[in-house]
């Protein structure tokens, strides 16, 4: 699995994150952002009924087909390509809608949410998002230690900031935020796997030397 990483370890972030999700047999579960197909493995293995849509506007879906075709799950994930501002599904498609670390590209605009996540849920369908971001209770902005390699434009926040951006939208409720107690391991096993991008990030965490990095985790549901 290491090969397949492309941040902070999406196996551990996903098992968090579904630890208590329940789902109906037969679900339709959207992986957003899925990127090499690490949450999407999960997803399929917990859920081995459901259905998987693994979407991802950089990686090919041909590679994530091979990879899925190799762990015998093929029949059940579709690799996709796709935009999170166009996602080709009708309304009320899916059960849950699942997002580890991409949401922060795309999700901060204040109506992204309403306009093309939250239609895609079913009546009592779940959104579980976990994105990198700053442990709850830090009012600031970036600090200034990790100033040369944070940007405003990678929109860190807590998961305070980002509950209150969902409460926005008419189209979720029960909007829960909490900082995920995987987060420090998921960081070790990026910084230490076979990916050359992880090297840039060393020097960044030991920079913050575990002060304000965390990954804060958002759910809400669609109203029944």
């Amino acid at each position: 699995t290491k090969s397949l990483m492309m941040g902070p370890s999406a196996l551990r972030i996903a098992e968090e994150r579904c630890a208590h999700l329940e789902l109906p047999d037969r679900a339709r579960i959207l992986d957003l952002g899925c990127g090499r197909g690490l949450s999407s493995l999960y997803l399929a293995a917990r859920f081995p009924e459901a259905t998987v849509v693994a979407a991802d506007l950089w990686i090919n879906p041909d590679e994530n087909l091979a990879t899925f075709r190799s762990a015998g799950i093929a029949d059940r994930v579709i690799p996709l390509k796709a935009e999170a501002h166009d996602l080709p599904f009708a309304a009320g498609y899916f059960d849950a809608v699942i997002s580890i670390d991409s949401w922060h590209y795309y999700g901060f605009d204040p109506a992204f949410l309403e306009t093309h996540v939250a239609p895609l849920l079913l009546p009592g369908g779940h959104l579980l998002v976990a994105v990198p971001g700053w442990k709850a209770g830090h009012d600031g902005g970036i600090p200034r230690e990790l100033s040369p390699w944070v940007k405003e434009e990678y929109h860190f926040h807590t998961g305070r900031w980002w509950a209150d951006l969902w409460s926005l939208s008419t189209l979720v409720k029960g909007i829960e935020t909490r900082d995920l107690v995987c987060s420090d391991a998921a960081w070790a096993d990026w910084l230490a796997c076979d990916n050359e991008h992880s090297r840039d990030d060393i020097p960044m965490m030991e920079a913050d030397a575990g002060r304000w990095f965390a990954t804060p985790a958002v759910t809400a549901r669609r109203p029944a």
